[in-house]
């Protein structure tokens, strides 16, 4: 059985989307993953299949309504996380991705308008805020898209070498480090001598060394954490400075 991916929504025409071509669109031809829309004004109650009503205390725009919102949670049932995507949710992160990826499925909502009346995630504190960056989308629909894509090609054999999804930004708490082909020289810029002198040792230590370094200048937030956990001993050495202390 696949990955399984069900994404609640206003607009289940949105999927797969872009998720159904290329690497991901040969891995759900093959089965690797499934993705089940599920349209959320289906479970609205009244004749115009309301969906969302006036903010509580006043302001613009509309809020996804709790009674119709927790009855479509209800129809996925249990067994994978659920994401809901909002701008006041945590920025999701690589680990979580990889995660994520190695279970049985994701269900995402996706919202819309001003976002969700807050009470779901009271009935329901399974339930993971979780965002993309620091920005504000129409609806949760091209976020979770995104958050996909990730989990995805992180599959089994969707990608083609093993290491693909091991040597990338992210997953050692750097950024990746540049990366070069042919041809050698281009309008005179030219590779690396390093990448093309065939000592792997040597490239290796380049590479590691780029990605300290841009990390440094670009993700400060990244590299404050990278140091930090760097210079901290291991619990069994700090348990020993400990007892040498005492």
């Amino acid at each position: 059985m696949g990955f399984a991916a069900t994404i609640l929504t206003l607009y289940p025409e949105m999927f797969p989307g872009p998720l159904g071509v290329s690497l991901a669109g040969r891995a759900l031809e093959r089965g690797d993953w499934s993705c089940e829309t599920v349209q959320i004004r289906d479970f609205a109650t009244d004749k115009h299949r309301t969906v969302d009503d006036t903010p509580a205390g006043g302001g613009a725009g509309m809020v996804l309504k709790p009674d119709v919102l927790c009855a479509a949670i209800a129809s996925v049932g249990e067994g994978r996380p659920i994401l809901a995507m909002t701008p006041r949710g945590k920025p999701i992160s690589q680990a979580r991705i990889r995660a994520i990826a190695q279970g049985p499925g994701v269900a995402i909502l996706c919202g819309r308008f001003e976002g969700f009346d807050e009470r779901i995630f009271e009935a329901y504190p399974q339930i993971e805020q979780v965002s993309l960056a620091d920005i504000v989308l129409s609806g949760g629909e091209t976020a979770a898209l995104a958050i996909l894509d990730a989990c995805i090609r992180l599959l089994p054999g969707v990608m083609g070498a093993p290491d693909s999804g091991v040597e990338e930004s992210y997953e050692n708490g750097l950024i990746e480090y540049p990366q070069y082909t042919r041809p050698q020289q281009w309008e005179g810029r030219t590779i690396p001598e390093v990448l093309r002198s065939g000592d792997h040792a040597k490239i290796a230590a380049w590479r590691k060394a780029r990605s300290e370094e841009d990390t440094r200048l670009r993700r400060p937030d990244l590299w404050d954490r990278y140091s930090g956990d760097r210079d901290r001993p291991a619990s069994g050495a700090r348990r020993k400075n400990q007892e040498d202390q005492a």
